[in-house]
């Protein structure tokens, strides 16, 4: 009879603790952060948000959210009117004054890295499932990510058989205007080598291009992301701004591609395999058309 009154009050103790623990995990999440945002939501803790940056455009509902404007000029004062438990955002986020003064009032800032690779990814969902208590689900949500890229590969590897992989650059923009080449060790980058095209700007990073460099290199692929326009809108801009583009072989030929910008910010985001499998349909068209 003492052993079964031990053991009721342990069972107890151990209900008590874990009601206590889940008690503790953050209600009300402020995310600075498009990919984060896009992660926290398909882990369905959408819920908990209560604002969001300007990067974070998915899914569609996250638009009816405050927003704290853009992630490198957040105000801490916008943020904290909306009582966050916490602030999740990337190593992009700040100025750093804003970021202490946050910590400051109490509210836990959690960064996360901003790096295109797996090995960051899988480290952000580890961390998101700790934040959320269920990290089970986040170790799941990796592993069919790591699952769709690895047979996205076999698609790419498929289609290389028969065809070289084209030259391709991509450029980021705003309204058309002074767009910068995506280098090595970015997102774009990263998507353009996985879609199966050759990323032909060897620099690091997102710079500016002469006219003579870009003549020079001469794509087979442009691939452009605006950040104010879209579709027709944005192609128009980007070819009136930039009168050189008409003369390279992806104008002449036909294939001038637009991207999501919001795809390149904070790391690896749930739509990027779509966004792969489209890419390398649009890089490898005759492969696509025999699939």
């Amino acid at each position: 009879m003492r052993l079964s009154t031990r053991l009721i009050t342990l069972c107890a103790g151990l209900m008590i603790s874990h009601v206590s623990l889940a008690g503790e995990l953050p209600q009300r999440w402020v995310s600075a952060g498009g990919a984060l945002s896009e992660w926290v939501s398909e882990l369905g803790a959408e819920s908990k948000l209560v604002g969001v940056d300007t990067t974070s455009q998915h899914p569609e509902s996250l638009k009816s959210l405050p927003s704290i404007g853009y992630q490198r000029q957040l105000s801490a004062e916008g943020i904290l009117s909306l009582k966050p438990d916490v602030l999740i955002g990337t190593d992009e986020i700040g100025p750093p004054p804003v970021l202490a003064q946050i910590r400051g009032a109490g509210v836990p800032v959690e960064m996360f890295s901003s790096r295109a690779d797996l090995a960051s990814l899988e480290a952000t969902l580890e961390h998101l499932g700790r934040l959320l208590g269920d990290e089970a689900q986040a170790a799941q949500l990796f592993k069919d990510y790591q699952q769709q890229l690895e047979q996205h590969q076999l698609q790419v590897k498929a289609a290389q058989v028969d065809h070289r992989a084209p030259g391709v650059l991509l450029l980021l923009g705003h309204a058309g205007g002074k767009p910068l080449i995506a280098g090595k060790d970015t997102a774009a980058d990263w998507l353009l080598t996985r879609a199966g095209g050759h990323n032909l700007a060897t620099h690091t990073g997102y710079k500016p291009f002469s006219v003579e460099a870009l003549a020079g290199l001469n794509p087979e692929v442009l691939v452009f992301a605006d950040r104010s326009l879209t579709g027709e809108a944005a192609r128009a801009a980007l070819m009136k701004e930039n009168p050189i583009l008409a003369s390279i072989r992806a104008a002449k030929n036909g294939r001038v591609y637009e991207l999501d910008p919001t795809l390149l910010v904070g790391g690896l985001g749930p739509r990027l395999p779509a966004s792969l499998k489209q890419l390398t349909a649009e890089f490898y068209p005759a492969a696509a058309a025999n699939q």
